[in-house]
């Protein structure tokens, strides 16, 4: 099963997750309010651009195949995190307000908020992997192999 993934995805299955686990930092950064704007801005993108520089230096399979995947690791890693930090950061839990305020007992909306927000994350790195995917795709394809000079 393994080698299958791997010649799939052009990575061993540990190589992704590492790939994916390059983003945890600015989830980290911040849930917990350490970094200002510019820091979290380079923690968002030097994680994409590495995955971007990897798929293109060894000249995986399929460029796209292989960032969806490692975008989809990466959302439930984000996912992960937000759950574990869910009360570091936020001063007061979200509720629902407006006609819905107290319709649903606490614990509920507790529920509600933290399913929403755990597939908000998942789609969200299946979309930074789909986005980054079809560039490194398009690269790929546009590129000379870097190996071959």
């Amino acid at each position: 099963m393994r080698d299958r993934i791997r010649r799939s995805l052009g990575l061993p299955p540990l190589a992704v997750c590492g790939l994916a686990l390059l983003g945890v930092p600015r989830v980290l950064a911040h849930d917990l309010g350490l970094v200002g704007p510019v820091v979290n801005s380079l923690l968002v993108w030097i994680p994409v651009a590495v995955w971007l520089v990897v798929v293109l230096w060894l000249r995986v399979p399929n460029a796209f195949r292989t960032l969806l995947v490692t975008g989809v690791v990466y959302g439930v890693f984000l996912a992960v995190t937000h759950q574990v930090l869910w009360t570091r950061a936020f001063d007061e839990p979200p509720s629902l307000g407006g006609t819905l305020d107290g319709v649903l007992a606490p614990a509920a909306e507790s529920v509600l908020f933290r399913a929403v927000g755990f597939l908000n994350s998942v789609v969200t790195g299946a979309l930074v992997g789909a986005v980054t995917g079809a560039l490194g795709w398009l690269l790929a394809r546009a590129l000379p192999d870097p190996r071959s000079r």
